[in-house]
Order: structure tokens, then C-alpha cells, then sequence
């Protein structure tokens, strides 16, 4: 145990945030350089080393949380990385985007606030890659073994990087010009840093992994190629088909995507633009979704410069205590301000789009919504609640519906797919297809990173078995895709 009395004496300390004005003028992180080191000792000090500890439930990765804080409470920096990394291969990548279902199951939560387990976590990693102690692990041995990971994202990545270790000849292929998939172009730079997936890249192409951008499977090379030149394939292509908005208007100019416009931003800051071609500068913008993804694009119309910027979400607005019905250790539904919110905007809850309009231009002009009641089942609109809501930029941010089937991949590997629109597979990650396997949203739908990695990590684990045809791994067991934490 770390502090004895720690969880007594000490209480709940975030780290500190730049000002809003500071940092909607640039695209650099939310917070305070170095801001966690003077608080993080005593915050990890305030983990009570329970004798069932529920964080661990709450984390997909089985992150060794009590062992980390306590290392962490001693300033044990190299000891809390190895720990660390024991069980997540990016958690710079976690510590940053990772929602925290760990805290939402910690014994703390109980009756006062959590600990700050994610906090403790970026810390950690981050004094590591300081202190150089983030190097390459290159395997003692080839095992003339070859794999093909379809898509870069940290699903794929984490499949790689453990393949890779455990000795087997790994090429990931990205249709993007980068390596990173969502968190390269769908994470705007004050989440995360370019620079953090950089090196990790760097550290990984020093093991042996190898990269292929700006190649599609199934439009710049077959799958059949791929198939005949590797020993196995892991599909970890995400689920990037994004749900549609069918209304009256949908196809007036100035109607995106999520997923078209954040790219854009991104791209900007990697000095592929002067501009983005798709900019919130001087509009009203509406954003359709609450969730994370329309907090990454409210947060990108801020600092574009955009006129008014408005958030819609079709369900109520949350409570900030935990519901009856979401008791610990779950993750509750509750009431979030992220960085982005505090930035600015409005949020209107319990509305529905009815139909856009536009000028003589045929560009959107306005977004005509209703408020909407839950009954029977279905979202009802209230009568006389209609209106209209300048619009000269909407973006849509209502989630995704499955994997891209548009490109041939799915049809050319033969693999089936699940009634969820998933690529199907069974309890050790292989698909329909022999020494085919899937990890990630490919397989499980749109999901949280923390499960994008577990399963990478245990779709590898399943991959090197199949490889060597032994019973047991080098790597760690891998969970089952049915496997879900108490918290999620």
C-alpha cells in the first residue's frame, strides 16, 4: 500500500489546464506542462491497495493499477514504467483519450472521489520517455514467421508491436498517408500531440515492424496477395462507417462528416495545409452528437475561429451523480465538461433534426430541430416545440455502424460478418477464414481504445499460437472478444 492514510487526508486534485483564451489561440495540449509532477505522488498515494481491486475490472488491459500508484507514491519511476508497460503497450495514448473506466470501478469511488488513476498513469509514461527509459525491445530471435495487421490504429499497432516481440516478421498496411488511424486523424492535436505516436512509431520500426502507408487492401493490393505471401492476417481496419443523418437537406453544401472534417485539422498542424478546406472560421457551426467525438469537433470550430457553435444530442441531459440504475463498479452515464466544453458553446438535450435549409447557393442556411420525449420505445416530438437555428457548418458525430465494407476487403477475404455488421469471429479472434483474424472495432464495433489495445494485445497472443501451434503463448493470454469489464 502506498500512503496508509492517504485516501483520509488527501483530497481529489486534477491536473491544472491552460486558460481557455491561451489555448483556443493554438493546438498545443490542454494543460499545464509538467502540471501533474508537484500533485502526482499524493494523489497515487491516495490508492488504498484494496484486497479486491475493482479498477482492475474496470480496465480491459488488466492494468496492474494498485502496484503502479504505489510505485509511483515512491517516486519509483523505472520500477512504475515496467509495471506499466506490463500490461499496455501506449499508455500515453490511454492516459490521454482513455475515458477511465478504471476510476469509475475504483473501491474509493465508493463514497468519495476516486483516485486519479489516469493521471498517475500519463505521468508515469511521460517521465519514462523523459528519462530515455522507453527503448526498443527487438526479439532474440526470427522465427521465419510473417503477419499482415490491415490498419494502423492502436488496435493494430498493439498486435504489431507484440508480434513483432515475439519474433515474427510484421508489415502493417494504412490507406492513409501516416501511420496512427483515428488517433493520427481523429484525435485534434489539444487531446494528443502528434509527436507522441511519432516516437512510439520510431521505437517500433527499431524492433523490426514495418509500415506501408497509402496502401487500401482491397484497392491497391488483393487481400488474395496478401494471403499468399503471409502466414496469417489481422484485420484491425476499425468500424469507419459512420452513421447518416436521412432528412430533408442532408445534401446542401456545408453538411459533413466528422470524420471528413477533424482530418482536415490534423492535417493542417502536419503542414499538409495552410488551411483546411473544410474550416468552422467565422460560421455558425452545428455539431449533431454528443459524445467524444463531437467534443473533438467543438473543440476544433473554437479554435478555427467559428462564429457560435452548438451542440445537439437527442437523449436527456445527464445527471452528475451516478444514476440508481448504473450502480458501482459500473461506468455511469453522468454529466461531462471536457476541455472543449469549458471553451465555449451551447448544449441543447432532448432535440431532434427534422430537416436543413439552404441558400440560392446550395449551401446549408439553417437546421430546423424539434424536442423530442422518450415513449414507448421511441423519441417522440413534442408538438409546438419546432424552430430553426442558424447553420453555415453542420457536422455530424452520431458514431459509427461498422466496419468499411466500400473497398472490397470484407467481400475479398471471405470472411463473414455478424448480425451487427462486424466481422465475425470466435473466442480466440479468428474470423471465418483460416489464419485470418480480426481485433479491434473491426470486430467488436465502435468501442474505446483501452479495448482497441486488450485486443490487439490478445489477438496477437491468439496469432502466435496459431503460428508456432503451440498450446501456450510467450505472449500473454488473450481475453475473450465476449469478455467485458464490470465498468463498461
Amino acid at each position: 500500500m502506498a500512503d496508509p492514510k492517504g485516501f483520509l487526508t488527501t483530497g481529489k486534485q486534477l491536473a491544472e489546464r491552460r486558460p481557455v483564451a491561451e489555448r483556443v489561440q493554438d493546438w498545443q495540449e490542454v494543460y499545464v506542462e509538467r502540471s501533474l509532477l508537484p500533485i502526482i505522488t499524493k494523489q497515487a498515494g491516495r490508492c488504498m491497495d484494496c484486497g479486491i481491486p475493482f479498477c482492475h475490472s474496470g480496465c480491459p488491459l488488466g492494468n496492474i493499477i494498485p502496484e503502479w500508484n504505489d510505485l509511483a507514491w515512491r517516486e519509483d519511476w523505472t520500477a512504475a514504467i515496467e509495471r506499466l508497460h506490463a500490461t499496455n503497450n501506449f499508455p500515453e495514448f490511454t492516459g490521454r483519450l482513455c475515458p477511465a473506466p478504471c476510476e469509475s470501478a475504483c473501491v474509493l469511488g465508493i463514497n468519495q472521489d476516486p483516485v486519479t488513476i489516469k493521471n498517475v498513469e500519463v505521468t508515469i509514461i511521460d517521465k519514462a520517455w523523459e528519462a530515455g527509459a522507453v527503448t526498443p525491445q527487438i526479439p532474440d530471435r526470427l522465427s521465419g514467421k510473417t503477419v499482415a495487421v490491415i490498419g494502423s490504429g492502436p488496435s493494430g499497432l498493439a498486435a504489431a508491436q507484440q508480434l513483432t516481440r515475439a519474433g515474427h516478421t510484421v508489415v502493417v498496411y494504412e490507406r492513409a498517408d501516416r501511420i496512427g488511424g483515428l488517433l493520427r486523424y481523429g484525435i485534434p492535436e489539444f487531446k494528443m500531440e502528434k509527436r507522441h505516436i511519432n516516437r512510439r512509431i520510431e521505437q517500433m520500426r527499431a524492433e523490426g515492424t514495418r509500415f506501408r502507408t497509402g496502401v487500401e487492401v482491397g484497392v491497391d493490393v488483393t487481400a488474395q496477395s496478401l494471403r499468399d505471401r503471409f502466414d496469417a492476417i489481422v484485420v484491425a481496419a476499425g468500424a469507419t462507417t459512420a452513421r447518416d443523418l436521412p432528412v430533408p437537406g442532408r445534401e446542401l453544401d456545408g453538411i459533413h462528416q466528422a470524420m471528413e472534417y477533424l482530418p482536415l485539422a490534423n492535417k493542417v498542424q502536419e503542414g499538409d495545409y495552410v488551411d483546411a478546406p473544410i474550416t468552422a472560421r467565422d460560421k455558425h457551426v452545428i455539431v449533431i452528437g454528443g459524445g467524444d467525438t463531437g467534443a473533438d469537433c467543438l473543440g476544433t470550430a473554437h479554435r478555427q475561429g467559428a462564429k457560435s457553435v452548438t451542440q445537439l444530442e437527442i437523449m436527456p441531459q445527464p445527471g452528475e451523480d451516478r444514476p440508481a440504475h448504473q450502480p458501482w463498479p459500473t461506468m455511469p452515464m453522468v454529466y461531462k465538461v471536457t476541455s472543449a466544453h469549458e471553451e465555449g458553446g451551447e448544449r441543447l438535450y432532448k432535440v431532434s433534426t427534422t430537416h436543413f435549409t439552404g441558400d440560392d447557393e446550395g449551401r446549408v442556411k439553417e437546421l430546423h430541430l424539434v424536442e423530442v420525449e422518450f415513449k414507448d420505445g421511441k423519441f417522440e416530438p413534442v408538438a409546438g416545440t419546432e424552430r430553426a437555428i442558424p447553420a453555415e457548418l453542420v457536422l455530424l458525430a452520431m458514431g459509427f455502424t461498422g466496419t468499411d465494407q466500400q473497398n472490397g476487403l470484407v467481400e475479398q477475404l471471405g470472411v463473414e460478418l455478424d448480425p451487427r455488421g462486424n466481422v465475425a469471429r470466435d473466442s480466440k479472434y479468428a474470423t471465418t477464414v483460416d489464419g485470418v483474424f480480426v481485433a479491434g472495432d473491426a470486430g467488436r464495433g465502435q468501442s474505446l481504445i483501452v479495448w482497441a489495445i486488450a485486443e490487439g494485445r490478445s489477438a496477437a497472443s491468439a496469432v502466435d499460437r496459431y503460428l508456432t501451434g503451440a498450446v501456450d503463448s510467450s505472449l500473454p493470454a488473450p481475453i475473450r472478444p465476449t469478455d467485458r469489464p464490470l465498468a463498461v
